[in-house]
């Protein structure tokens, strides 16, 4: 999947609001409650048909499953991988990625609101890593191409953790060493990326540990490192994905707080853009990152690369308007090119079960705005017909 060169196609970073009364069947998973036979799977079926119509009402043209299947983003990995029985916490995961040491009060406050996430259960690596997902990602490609019967899209994409995403949430007890972890991870999770691309979706690798890591890293320098580490564990588990069947999402964590220790685009586009896959989604609304679109004022961007601006902020029920949203997509085709220009969200709206900071019918209102501001930047970098 390629942005479109007639005009600017709209998409997002992967996880939806999960339907009301299909939430509680997700805790009762994740807490290992029985079920009647094929009870969960059929509810799981239903949600992504209803996930799928509401983004094409709302007029998205490159859509997916909302992830609603899922726990969370990162942590879904524990029932696909072998290794994974350790008992790890979110508060360690919060510890590398806030830097709230100068923000006493907003820790407090937060930590007061993850007390929703008590039902998500977060884990180490104990043991060998191996890939045993095989019949749950299936299930999530038939359940997607399910919903799909019927509804018009330009495109779809499946998200799927990265091997450094799985090892900020779930710290190594067993490898030697970091780099032998990410080996390990990369190995096991290059046969679900290849079962997304071989179903005909567009892979995306959800890589927050490009970025939001680097409070935990201690130095620009020691980030860096950590950085090229988990792009070398990438590229090597895309080996059989093209990188035009793959983008990356990178973000520095999806939430309100302060960001003062948020790294800089500028100091990591160059590693950046050594990663495989074409398409690069990047945080762009939010206050600590809406200006760094100048960072490609400096930086070409590579041939066969494009750029997937988030024109809307997960982190507030405000709904952008379309104007604004324009404004921002028009901001990158003037330093990347229009054809390289996709729109996207700063991060996903249903990151972990249960702990959405956007209500759902603010979350459709924004992509309806979404929407209409694709088609006021195209009319602009096209001309009226667009």
């Amino acid at each position: 999947m390629q942005p479109s060169t007639e005009r600017i196609l709209t998409t997002h970073s992967g996880s939806l609001p999960r339907p009301a009364d299909f939430l509680p069947l997700v805790f009762a998973q994740e807490a290992g409650e029985q079920m009647a036979p094929g009870q969960f799977g059929g509810e799981v079926r239903a949600a992504v048909r209803e996930t799928v119509q509401r983004q094409a009402e709302a007029g998205v043209d490159v859509l997916n499953d909302g992830e609603v299947s899922k726990p969370s983003y990162a942590t879904y990995v524990k029932d696909r991988l072998t290794g994974f029985g350790g008992e790890g916490s979110i508060e360690w995961v919060a510890s590398k990625v806030m830097g709230l040491e100068d923000f006493p009060d907003f820790a407090q406050k937060l930590a007061d609101t993850m007390e929703s996430a008590a039902t998500i259960r977060f884990t180490t690596c104990d043991g060998p890593v191996s890939y045993t997902g095989q019949s749950a990602v299936q299930a999530d490609i038939d359940n997607l191409k399910a919903a799909l019967d019927g509804v018009a899209a330009a495109g779809t994409f499946m998200s799927a953790a990265s091997p450094g995403v799985i090892s900020a949430f779930s710290p190594n007890r067993h490898y030697g060493s970091d780099e032998e972890y990410l080996g390990a991870l990369a190995e096991a999770m290059r046969e679900e990326y290849e079962a997304i691309y071989q179903a005909g979706f567009t892979l995306q690798v959800d890589c927050p540990d490009l970025a939001m890591t680097a409070p935990g890293a201690g130095s620009l320098e020691n980030f860096r490192r950590e950085m090229e580490m988990n792009i070398a564990a990438l590229n090597y588990a895309l080996a059989n994905v093209p990188a035009e069947a793959s983008r990356i999402h990178i973000c520095w964590g999806n939430g309100e707080f302060p960001r003062t220790r948020d790294v800089e685009l500028k100091d990591i586009i160059d590693l950046v853009l050594t990663a495989k896959p074409a398409g690069i989604m990047l945080m762009s609304s939010n206050g600590r990152h809406a200006h760094e679109w100048k960072v490609f004022r400096d930086t070409k961007l590579p041939d066969g690369k494009y750029v997937i601006p988030g024109v809307l902020d997960s982190t507030t029920n405000v709904v952008e308007h379309p104007e604004v949203v324009a404004d921002r997509l028009i901001m990158y085709a003037d330093v990347v090119g229009r054809e390289n220009v996709m729109a996207g969200t700063d991060c996903g709206f249903g990151t972990v079960a249960g702990m959405d900071v956007v209500v759902p019918t603010v979350t459709w209102a924004k992509f309806r705005a979404q929407a209409e501001g694709a088609r006021i930047a195209s009319a602009h970098l096209w001309g009226a017909s667009a």
